[in-house]
């Protein structure tokens, strides 16, 4: 009897995945291609029929339950998007009867509801490398080839844009930017992409952001109920951890932690703005939320024309605030944070137990990890040397605008921590002054810490580079720092960035100077330091680049944001160790 059942629900699968999958290929074809109202109509009264088709599937498989006597993670889900469907499907039988909707019941209902069955059905499958070996760096590039290319074909959709249909090249790079949590925009996306060409600009930085790896593990761990050995062997690399064992609960812990802050950031957003300035809730709602999401992933895309130097929010200090907090919080990585928490919960709970029970403080270890000490004492050393330098800098230029010593305050440490790869502004950047503009070259190239949502050669990078060089001042032949000696591996791989992303600068100004000859050299340089370390920042001639410039920019934004070195780990073969050691040279240096 149970094995009729199992057959059974197994069939019902295949037919909910073709379905959905059908489904969701129609349903863009609708939103970004379809103009005419009579197949708008066919279209609605089409996935009707789905709607109804899910939901009588669905409640078999529900019932089919009780017989097996088993209820997993994406069973249970099943069964409350059976009861969705159901709602969905009598509240709205007499939207289905024309193509306009009713006020119970929009587009947008049914198509989140395909949408999140098809990613259920899919995470139900398991992870695609169980069957195949990939390196997990060569994974990892081609995630973000693929996610590029997908974007693209999104943003070429006639009904992406509000006008003439976007160009190809223009839609890779926009694409390109957005994956790559860049920034750039060779066209105004608040003004020439329609809501769905934003919205599809909003998921891209969203996967973007995290890795499209993180979110495949989430799903497929969370729906398909485990994690095969070799599953777990591949995200330690993905995602940096060094326990096999703490695998899942790190990708819990990433996905977790960033809708929180997303959330904590969009409620401060929304608090910040005057509602007058919207023409509904709803604008004001998308508006928060397409800004917490950008902001955390340090992607610097906006909905206003002009950014956040718009007039309508230049002077709004509050938003400002809100926006340092996301970006500085997605810049300083995860494993800091969760240190972080760690470190604070533990104190908290000693403090507790010393005022209400007199018991003296626990030691129980080492809580800070020595990668979040390097990376707090660089980030904090950047965030106040580029504040304080800044302020000085534009005292008498763009800070004059301000009056209060709050704004000064305000827009000097955004000005300071936003090149870091979060590309937002509040002022014109060719209104700053020139020293200014070179800081921002050096803090664009440091970037963000690894394992965050920025770009750049990375803090410990820079950190790592900065103490070589004052171990060998002083004559040592290695760096010791907080009580812990720095292995020749970090150092030479730090050594290794730092001159793979030189050569790789140089090559893309002297390409730049090449195909786009009529800009000056310090707007190119600028360009291609933003693109390669996922900034976002431009001195305004980005939309002017000719399609050769644009590729080139296309190229270095992919580079930086995956890193040149692990592309290059990526494509070239690993040579096996040697049993032997050849007598070492000096070189004269």
């Amino acid at each position: 009897m149970n094995n009729g059942v199992s057959y059974l629900r197994v069939l019902l699968d295949r037919f909910i995945l073709m379905t959905s999958l059908i489904s969701a290929v129609v349903i863009i074809f609708h939103i970004g291609y379809n103009t005419d109202p009579g197949l708008t109509q066919n279209i609605n009264r089409a996935l009707e029929w789905c709607f109804l088709f899910f939901a009588v599937v669905l409640f078999v498989k529900t019932i089919t339950l009780f017989k097996i006597g088993t209820f997993s993670i994406a069973q249970t889900v099943e069964a409350l998007l059976c009861l969705y469907f159901i709602a969905i499907t009598i509240a709205g039988s007499s939207y289905f009867s024309g193509a306009d909707g009713t006020l119970l019941v929009k587009p947008e209902w049914m198509y989140l509801g395909v949408f999140s069955l098809l990613i259920v059905e899919i995470s139900k499958r398991g992870l695609f490398f169980d069957h195949f070996y990939f390196n997990p760096t060569l994974l990892f590039v081609l995630s973000f080839l693929v996610l590029i290319l997908a974007g693209t074909a999104l943003l070429l959709l006639p009904k992406s844009t509000v006008g003439q249909q976007m160009g190809f090249i223009d839609a890779l790079f926009l694409a390109t930017s957005s994956v790559c949590i860049t920034g750039l925009s060779s066209i105004d996306i608040s003004c020439e992409l329609t809501r769905f060409g934003q919205s599809v600009i909003l998921i891209l930085v969203q996967i973007g952001g995290l890795g499209i790896m993180t979110f495949t593990g989430f799903f497929g761990y969370f729906f398909s109920g485990g994690f095969s050995y070799k599953n777990q062997l591949m995200f330690t690399e993905l995602i940096g951890e060094n326990k096999v064992s703490s695998v899942i609960s790190t990708l819990y812990k990433i996905v977790f932690v960033t809708f929180i802050f997303e959330m904590l950031g969009g409620v401060l957003i929304y608090l910040s703005l005057d509602p007058a300035q919207f023409t509904n809730a709803s604008e004001h709602f998308y508006f928060t939320l397409f800004h917490a999401i950008t902001a955390f992933c340090n992607a610097g895309f906006s909905t206003l024309p002009e950014g956040l130097s718009h007039p309508s929010v230049k002077f709004n200090y509050g938003l400002q605030l809100a926006v340092i907090m996301l970006y500085v919080m997605g810049g300083l990585g995860f494993e800091i944070i969760f240190n972080t928490y760690e470190f604070v919960r533990r104190w908290l709970f000693n403090i507790y137990q010393k005022i209400r029970y007199g018991r003296p403080f626990v030691f129980r270890g080492r809580v800070m990890a020595f990668n979040s000490k390097i990376i707090a004492y660089t980030t904090l050393l950047l965030i106040l040397s580029g504040f304080v330098l800044v302020f000085i800098l534009e005292f008498n230029h763009t800070l004059r605008q301000h009056h209060s010593y709050l704004g000064k305050v305000t827009t000097a440490l955004f000005i300071g921590t936003s090149p870091r790869t979060s590309g937002f502004n509040t002022v014109e950047m060719g209104d700053l002054a020139f020293p200014t503009i070179m800081l921002i070259f050096l803090l664009m190239w440091i970037g963000a810490a690894p394992g965050s949502t920025g770009g750049g050669v990375k803090v410990t990078t820079f950190a790592l580079a900065t103490l070589n060089i004052i171990s060998v001042a002083r004559g040592q032949d290695r760096i010791e720092i907080f009580g812990r000696r720095v292995s020749s591996k970090s150092v030479s791989r730090a050594l290794g960035i730092i001159s793979l992303s030189l050569i790789f600068l140089g090559v893309s100004i002297f390409m730049l100077s090449i195909t786009d000859p009529d800009k000056n050299l310090i707007s190119l340089a600028f360009e291609t330091f933003s693109a390669y370390s996922t900034t976002g920042l431009s001195l305004g001639i980005t939309h002017q680049l000719s399609n050769a410039g644009k590729l080139i920019i296309v190229l270095t934004m992919f580079v930086g944001r995956v890193g040149s070195l692990t592309l290059l780990v990526a494509l070239v073969r690993k040579v096996k160790p040697k049993n032997y050691q050849l007598p070492s040279e000096q070189i004269n240096l």
